[in-house]
């Protein structure tokens, strides 16, 4: 989990106290909804990534274009829900109709004056594909054979290594990794939070490895430091998003941490990321 602003060069963070309870409040809370799994886990997924296309659909709206609310949320609801059915994948059916619906629509748009139409109707697809289509991939390594080790290696473990970089980054950053899309972001923090992360796969698989088929502690080390290494283009990426608006946050639904698009940035690219390496070279 990836936030604006988490590798503080050479500074405290003021909002560090609200920070830690949010994330005190809000990682335990999401533990506890995987681990519970079935319609408890699916239905939070819903809540979370409908959320987050929610938030993709206002940056946009407040800049003036007008990506269709009801295609891009109800179709990320949709794509989520195409992950849960067992032995039957529907999510390229899903979003091949959801390409046909949205091009009729914003048709019509511009037929009816709508002057931004082409433009609105990629951004309605570009959600569609940066929160529901990545999104998809978080459900489906909770639904991997030993989903329930799967999914806390590669979530808990990119959220480990934002933590270890926003920490690390406030003591000892000094070398700026991005100076125009995140100049808050430090090289030392970046290697201190895929350190963190690695080092949390090693001793996760470690630990899990007597009660596990797949799962050990060098896949456990590997997995976390691939997506840790390929997570900051996750939170570039929003803090981009961010940037050409002139936002801070998506918004303020988590205090001291903005919205629900800042949390799970990384997430999309950890949960694809996860799912290909996973099913690649570990479950054939």
């Amino acid at each position: 989990m990836a936030a604006e602003n988490h590798q503080i060069v050479g500074k405290a963070n003021p909002m560090l106290g609200k920070r830690i309870l949010s994330a005190a409040i809000f990682i335990p809370a999401c533990l506890l909804v995987v681990i519970a799994g079935g319609w408890v886990f699916i239905l939070t997924a819903v809540i979370i990534l409908g959320l987050g296309s929610w938030e993709f659909w206002r940056m946009f709206k407040e800049a003036e274009y007008s990506p269709n609310a009801t295609i891009l949320i109800g179709g990320t609801v949709c794509l989520t829900l195409s992950k849960t059915l067992p032995g039957i994948d529907l999510t390229a059916i899903i979003f091949s109709c959801l390409i046909l619906i949205s091009m009729a629509f914003h048709t019509l748009a511009y037929e009816r004056g709508t002057t931004t139409a082409g433009i609105d109707l990629c951004f309605t697809l570009g959600g569609l594909i940066y929160v529901g289509w990545l999104g998809s991939y978080i459900v489906a390594l909770r639904f991997l054979p030993e989903g329930l080790y799967w999914i806390v290696l590669a979530i808990l473990g990119v959220g480990i290594s934002d933590i270890g970089a926003y920490l690390i980054g406030s003591m000892i950053g000094r070398h700026k990794i991005s100076a125009k899309v995140s100049p808050s972001k430090s090289l030392e923090g970046y290697v201190g939070g895929i350190l963190c992360a690695s080092l949390f796969g090693y001793i996760f698989g470690t630990l899990v490895h007597p009660v596990s088929t797949h799962i050990n502690a060098d896949n456990g080390l590997l997995l976390t430091s691939i997506v840790s290494i390929f997570a900051l283009l996750g939170d570039l990426g929003e803090s981009m998003l961010k940037r050409q608006f002139n936002l801070k946050d998506s918004s303020n639904l988590i205090p001291g941490h903005g919205g629900i698009l800042d949390r799970v940035d990384t997430w999309l690219w950890a949960g694809v990321i996860s799912y290909y390496l996973i099913t690649w070279l570990w479950i054939k």
